[in-house]
């Protein structure tokens, strides 16, 4: 079996390319940036999770009390960008997701290259982060952030 392709099949069904934000006051912008990639999983899939967390040989598998699902999860920007997007790049998506994969990328570039650290560069890092995943929950709202860059 080709498990290379399955988890990319496997990733479009059930995995998620986000990039949160938080309010740091040490930061000299203020905002954190978090970029995650994660699967959610009911226990009777953690053998699949633990399959894929070996496959990429990266992240972490924690239990979700809210949902009640285990959820896979790579947060590392290191990680990101030696293991799990070059994967995709190799095997890649074919639904929607393929796009928000290709907005997290740059954004995961824009990191490793200490953009997010300034107004201008974090501004261009929340405007490619909220063109992903339309129908998701969101913390705060893009308005929010920028109004707290703008200061």
């Amino acid at each position: 079996m080709d498990f290379a392709s399955y988890v990319s099949g496997f990733i479009d069904g059930e995995g998620c390319f986000s990039v949160s934000f938080n309010f740091r006051e040490k930061l000299k912008t203020k905002i954190e940036v978090r970029p995650s990639f994660s699967i959610g999983q009911n226990m009777r899939s953690l053998e699949i999770l633990k399959m894929i967390q070996k496959f990429f040989d990266c992240g972490s598998i924690r239990f979700c009390k809210n949902d009640q699902c285990y959820k896979y999860e790579t947060r590392n920007i290191g990680d990101l960008r030696k293991k799990i997007i070059p994967h995709f790049r190799k095997f890649p998506l074919m639904t929607n997701k393929k796009a928000d994969f290709e907005i997290f990328s740059k954004i995961c570039e824009k990191i490793a290259q200490m953009k997010h650290l300034n107004p201008v560069g974090l501004k261009e890092v929340i405007d490619l982060a909220y063109k992903m995943n339309g129908h998701g929950k969101r913390k705060y709202k893009k308005a929010e952030l920028l109004s707290v860059l703008a200061r």
